[in-house]
């Protein structure tokens, strides 16, 4: 194969249009998984795939210019007809139809060691929103995730000596990729960096999928970010077009689609057909989600959000998205996945009391609502998930596909779209520039999921604090004191609250951490007259240099 890849290292030379050149550096062990045959259906799948990721992209910006003019999302005219017809999807492997507690974390050995050995049916290893994606963790995820298939996945760690390995009977593993934005710059085909979600979809199948089937399991994948059925409809060929390939019969592959963007929660129908074959199930990425209403509507002067901690799930909007996700999957066969609860344990006993208070109040929620599952962040939280899931699902059920909610009166898109009540406070807007400056930090020095004031944080949640402030900006919101949230009163509270970080981390990590980095970032994207979609692109651009 004349343009096998023999050496992984940079390259200035032009390449043709139909060469696939890995420009990032020598990682250990990456030849366990960027192998001659994974290199080789990775440019299958660009040549046929990545050109048409730019006009599905370009498609969300004609949308965004719509709404931004005037216009509202709604339910499409054209598939009303598919939303009334009958159909189901092709159905739900054994594996896959108890998902009562997930847990979620990024692709750090011990981290995936801990996850599938917590009190959870399924592992969502994210290579997306909780990891910070440089050429080293992407690499070295993949070879975890390889060496977890493959049973002998183990760990020391340096500091204690202690040793992790997997128990007997692990959670189900999927695998989440990057969304359709994302591109892997240390990738390029005919010069041009190839779509992150391709690179990880094609690595994780290829190094697992024959050996996941023989266990009785198979390549199942998260699906983050989509906001039409058209891209649901490319990942469905990218799909076939895998199977196809290898042999395998239509609908091996199968994924969870996280609605966490406010277009696609008007398309969730669509993107279930779209899917039908490879589809299990949707999932509520709340957090993701509510930064998506911020962001989609973020030129609707009536419809600016309150303070992040006053939007909870009871909130007319929220609990209709909850309640419309679960009726749409049940009346088509398809689980209901609930969102994340991101509290972390502490080792204070009071404290860790309201911890688990507050999680049981929003997983019972969830479970009443009928989700089939739910999401924890910490294996310290996935006792007291299953137990309430385990309450309501009972012991003659494995889920809640039997919670069809047709009783309920139909949602409409204005339910969908109903402003939250609540106060934007000062307090609030000062604890949103610490988090998303915590975090911002985190992420340029390679870390995506950060325990920051009790919560484990990951990119939707820094999402959330820098747009909400951005369109307080946009706005002229008045505080609750009264004061006028401008640029000014922004960059004023940004110089305050990046000393009161320092007094809160200390000298000693501030002056070796890159914060007032973070808080330059944080300060462009935040008072620029365009909204940046995704705090996620800037900040890739300093963690590749």
């Amino acid at each position: 194969m004349t343009e096998q890849l023999t050496a992984l290292e940079s390259s200035d030379t032009l390449v043709s249009s139909q060469e696939l050149q890995i420009n990032g550096s020598a990682v250990a062990g990456q030849e366990q998984v960027l192998t001659e045959g994974t290199l080789c259906l990775l440019k299958a799948l660009c040549k046929q795939f990545a050109a048409e990721v730019p006009n599905l992209l370009a498609n969300r910006q004609a949308k965004q210019k719509r709404i931004d003019s005037g216009e509202l999302p709604d339910f499409l005219e054209e598939t009303q007809a598919l939303r009334q017809r009958d159909w189901l999807i092709r159905g739900i492997p054994q594996d896959l139809q108890d998902r009562r507690v997930e847990i979620t974390g990024p692709v750090e050995r011990k981290m995936v060691i801990n996850a599938l050995n917590a009190n959870a049916k399924v592992f969502m290893a994210d290579f997306e929103d909780s990891l910070a994606p440089s050429w080293q963790k992407i690499v070295q995820g993949q070879i975890n995730l390889r060496d977890a298939v493959n049973g002998d996945i183990s760990y020391i760690a340096t500091e204690t000596g202690k040793h992790y390995s997997l128990n007997d009977n692990p959670a189900v593993l999927i695998c989440r990729v990057r969304g359709l934005h994302m591109l892997e710059q240390h990738v390029q085909f005919g010069g041009v960096a190839i779509p992150a979600s391709l690179f990880d979809f094609c690595v994780y199948f290829y190094n697992n999928y024959r050996k996941l089937l023989s266990k009785g399991s198979g390549p199942y994948f998260y699906i983050p970010k989509l906001e039409s059925h058209l891209e649901a409809r490319w990942w469905a060929k990218v799909f076939a077009f895998v199977e196809e390939r290898f042999c395998l019969q239509p609908g091996t592959i199968k994924c969870t689609c996280l609605i966490e963007t406010l277009p696609a929660v008007f398309e969730m129908d669509e993107i279930l057909y779209e899917l039908r074959s490879n589809i299990v199930a949707l999932n509520c990425g709340r957090w993701d989600y509510i930064f998506s209403y911020i962001k989609t509507l973020n030129n609707h002067s009536d419809r600016v959000l309150p303070d992040r901690q006053s939007v909870t799930m009871d909130k007319p909007f929220l609990s209709a998205y909850s309640r419309l996700l679960i009726k749409t999957c049940h009346k088509r066969g398809a689980l209901a996945m609930g969102g994340m609860a991101a509290f972390i344990p502490s080792k204070d006993a009071e404290i860790n009391q309201q911890v688990l208070d507050k999680v049981k109040q929003d997983k019972q929620l969830e479970a009443r609502n009928g989700h089939d599952g739910t999401w924890v962040a910490h294996p310290g939280l996935a006792d007291t998930a299953m137990a309430i899931f385990n309450e309501y699902i009972g012991e003659d059920h494995i889920n809640q596909l039997h919670i069809t909610r047709d009783v309920d009166a139909p949602i409409h898109a204005r339910e969908l779209l109903k402003p939250a009540k609540g106060e934007c406070t000062e307090a609030g807007m000062r604890l949103n520039i610490r988090i998303a400056l915590q975090y911002i930090e985190s992420w340029i020095n390679g870390n995506g999921c950060v325990p920051i004031y009790g919560l484990m944080e990951d990119a939707a949640t820094a999402e959330i604090s820098r747009t909400s402030i951005w369109q307080w900006i946009k706005h002229l919101q008045p505080l609750s004191s009264g004061a006028i949230v401008t640029k000014g009163l922004f960059q004023e509270m940004l110089v305050e609250e990046l000393a009161h970080v320092k007094d809160e981390v200390g000298a000693d990590r501030f002056t070796h951490g890159s914060f007032t980095q973070a808080a330059v970032l944080l300060e462009q994207i935040t008072t620029s007259d365009e909204l940046v979609d995704f705090l996620t692109e800037p900040g890739y651009q300093i963690l590749v240099e």
